[in-house]
């Protein structure tokens, strides 16, 4: 029962992570940001891999899962850091989550809840031709706080997923070791009383 249990929560716990980053990653491709598009990615591959192996009991998938999730914490740790600005990192000139290739932020510094977008002319000199230069003001909810409240419910998620994913593999190879055990007998290589035959060859003799 507890084992049912176990993997019918980690089943709902892979189609929540689904539906969250498929959620997180249609903005961030409305705000270009090409670093969590392509950890987004590789993470809806591995818990998609992760729901069929809990599906089809393949313990082995479910191991790849878990351990894809301590990544997936990590780098959702990194962008909470980012956009709180802790230590050396600074979400106004650090451009690591474009790979340096735009000057774009998050699509939610300019759609966030209660935002007014006032442009700026005439832009600096330093501001690229392609970009506009833009004041903001008004929100209700800064956007990094935003972001940051989408990483930490990744972050959870994460975990529990990685508790029930361990949960679920014990209970399989506890089961599969039970198995081997019960068909063990077989190996000794029994075998039942066979039945002998009462029949009795008699000599033959022929006449001249």
């Amino acid at each position: 029962m507890g084992y049912c249990s176990g993997r019918c929560t980690l089943i709902f716990i892979c189609g929540m992570q689904l539906v969250c980053v498929l959620e997180r990653q249609i903005f961030d491709f409305l705000g270009y940001q090409w670093a969590p598009i392509l950890a987004n990615f590789v993470h809806i591959i591995i818990v998609i891999l992760g729901l069929f192996g809990t599906i089809q009991y393949r313990p082995r998938y479910i191991t790849g899962y878990a351990v894809w999730l301590v990544l997936w914490v990590t780098w959702n740790v990194f962008v909470v850091c980012f956009y709180l600005e802790a230590g050396d990192l600074s979400k106004e000139t650090d451009l690591i989550l474009t790979f340096n290739i735009s000057m774009h932020r998050s699509w939610w510094m300019e759609n966030g809840p209660g935002c007014t977008v006032t442009s700026v002319t005439p832009a600096p000199d330093w501001a690229p031709e392609d970009h506009r230069y833009i004041t903001v003001s008004g929100c209700f909810l800064e956007y990094q706080y935003i972001e940051v409240a989408h990483s930490s419910l990744q972050i959870v998620l994460a975990l529990a997923g990685f508790i029930y994913a361990c949960y679920v593999v014990k209970c399989i190879t506890e089961e599969e070791d039970s198995f081997d055990f019960i068909g063990g007998f077989d190996s000794y290589g029994y075998q039942g009383p066979q039945k002998t035959s009462h029949l009795q060859l008699q000599p033959m003799y022929m006449s001249k």
